[in-house]
């Protein structure tokens, strides 16, 4: 593939040139094959000849902007020259009113007396839809006030951490608990907990047990004690080293066409990125990184690098409008990004308003 040899301007394209590269370009989004100087020729508005077209496709080329696939074969835009054009030359769709009242209908409807991670998978599964893509949400672990905890045994070393937050929201997780504890000290712990978290956050009811050390260590033994602090690690995401959860929905869409070894290479590099969960905190951090809708072709996504797929993605904010949250579209890099863009930032705008 060729390197640029210049930084792309659209200054520096005639409009010959630009009549070129956007067929090229609009071709593949559209096909996903290779362009032709004879099939290029018949779809410009003006008269020009193969020769002439092939021309302008080396100048293309050098400018690191296309790339030939084979040898004697049409061309295709680089991952250049697709962020050339989405920057220079797309032309961002809008949504219908129709598309728009349907957004919003199965947002509030799966947000409707359930949980936010409900409503959010429903936003995924909904995007993979619009797309054909892969739908995406990370949601952080959210500073909710909590109402009760409890530990219900499961087995030796195993018990269910049972969190309920003020706002009725329940979550569940299985966690490790210290050799030898009892039915007795599940409950005790969960006692201990319960008097010192209600109405306070994780964070602050980190701080309050920590002020209460002492008393904790003389109102338990060290095996009730080493639970409330287990207790309060899984929710913060301490010991489980994950920030975030992480909902994909429409991964099928994904595998559809694909049929050559090395996308299946590809795609089941992505498949094992969405599953390391260090990487997710990544995913807030490129949507934070700029207001509104963000789109990161191939290796202009670390998380994502690998597999060469391109992801659009917004965040989605909290009352106090701090971003809590992601969402987006991951596909191969011949997304639909004039349609999926403004559907992306919509969703994201819906969700923001429900939230607060």
């Amino acid at each position: 593939m060729t390197k640029p040899v210049i930084e792309p301007d659209a200054q520096v394209l005639d409009q010959r040139s630009r009549d070129i590269f956007r067929a090229i370009v609009e071709n593949y989004l559209r096909e996903g094959d290779p362009l032709g100087s004879r099939n290029l020729a018949r779809l410009l508005p003006q008269s020009l000849s193969p020769a002439t077209v092939r021309n302008v496709m080396s100048d293309l080329e050098h400018l690191g902007l296309i790339y030939s696939p084979h040898i004697s074969a049409g061309r295709l835009p680089t991952q250049v020259g697709l962020r050339f054009f989405i920057d220079a030359f797309m032309e961002i769709g809008d949504l219908s009113d129709d598309e728009r009242r349907v957004i919003e209908a199965q947002v509030a409807a799966s947000g409707n007396g359930q949980t936010l991670e409900h409503m959010l998978t429903e936003a995924s599964q909904m995007l993979s839809g619009m797309s054909r893509g892969a739908g995406l949400v990370l949601a952080t672990k959210s500073e909710i006030a909590l109402k009760h905890i409890e530990f219900i045994q499961l087995e030796p070393g195993r018990a269910l951490a049972v969190l309920v937050s003020q706002n009725g929201d329940v979550e569940n997780r299985v966690i490790d608990v210290p050799a030898g504890v009892t039915l007795s000290q599940l409950h005790e712990a969960s006692n201990f907990l319960n008097a010192h978290i209600r109405g306070r956050t994780l964070a602050e009811a980190r701080q309050e047990i920590e002020r209460l050390k002492e008393e904790t260590r003389a109102a338990l033994d060290q095996l009730s004690q080493d639970l409330v602090e287990r207790g309060l690690a899984v929710w913060a995401g301490a010991e489980a080293g994950a920030p975030a959860r992480l909902i994909v929905r429409g991964r099928a869409n994904l595998l559809q066409n694909v049929t050559e070894g090395a996308d299946l290479d590809l795609l089941r590099h992505l498949f094992e990125d969405l599953e390391t969960k260090e990487g997710l905190i990544q995913l807030l951090d490129l949507a934070e990184g700029g207001a509104g809708v963000r789109i990161f072709i191939g290796s202009e996504n670390k998380l994502f690098s690998l597999s060469g797929s391109s992801l659009v993605v917004a965040p989605y904010r909290d009352k106090e409008s701090r971003v809590i949250g992601a969402l987006g579209v991951i596909g191969p890099t011949r997304l639909n990004y004039a349609r999926i863009v403004p559907m992306v930032d919509y969703t994201a705008q819906v969700i923001s308003r429900l939230l607060r």
